[in-house]
């Protein structure tokens, strides 16, 4: 597999380094920061970690090239439909994310689980935090609104959420379930950025010979 990396921040330095350990060939990265090399028709499929407000137009750039886009930036959804109905008219393959670690996509599969227990129970509370470093630009982060709604289609009302943004925090997220007596909690703890690119690489393969729009969670 050969690999286009759109943006060449922290995380697209990770997934070159990924790459390397994985045997996949990166020929191209786009950065207008950081610069340009190689060429994006060599690519077999693209991997996109930006900024909200270059999403779109990355995604544009993948489909005018016929090649299959990974995108992991959040803070972009208002444009879900426009960019589903771009995906169906190019017939290119994409894949997004709330978060790529693959712990963090099982934590959604085991707090939609619990919630369909706890909510039988009346003196139980959800509640959900979560903290990141102090550059991240959304809040909640797009893990909390995806766990958010995965406990809100259970309870069928918003579930009381609180943000931190602090430091150099690599990504926190509880969930809890509260009650006079005890609390559970099932908290994700990110160390290091280097599973949300294991996590992308994944996603690149799987999406190579595919077209189509899918959510990551939907391939975990």
């Amino acid at each position: 597999m050969k690999i286009a990396i759109i943006g060449y921040g922290k995380m697209g330095r990770m997934i070159e380094a990924a790459a390397t350990r994985h045997q996949v060939e990166v020929v191209c990265v786009l950065d207008p920061l950081a610069g340009n090399r190689g060429q994006l028709a060599e690519a077999d499929v693209c991997i996109e970690f930006t900024q909200p407000d270059a999403v779109l137009d990355n995604i544009k750039l993948a489909a005018s090239a016929g090649k299959p886009i990974v995108v992991g930036t959040t803070g972009w959804y208002e444009h879900l439909d426009e960019v589903r109905t771009l995906v169906e008219a190019t017939h290119i393959g994409f894949v997004y994310g709330t978060n790529f670690s693959i712990g963090v996509n099982l934590m959604f599969k085991v707090v939609e689980y619990a919630a369909s227990l706890f909510k039988n129970f009346s003196s139980y509370e959800p509640f959900l935090e979560e903290a990141h470093h102090k550059f991240k630009k959304d809040a909640p982060s797009g893990t909390a609104l995806a766990l958010q709604q995965r406990l809100d289609s259970q309870y069928h009302q918003a579930v009381p959420t609180s943000s931190t943004r602090a430091g150099f925090i690599p990504g926190i997220h509880t969930v809890g379930f509260d009650s006079e007596v005890d609390t559970l909690t099932i908290t994700h703890t990110a160390r290091s950025r280097a599973g949300f690119a294991d996590g992308a690489l994944v996603a690149a393969k799987w999406i190579l010979d595919k077209k189509g729009f899918f959510e990551f969670s939907q391939i975990v």
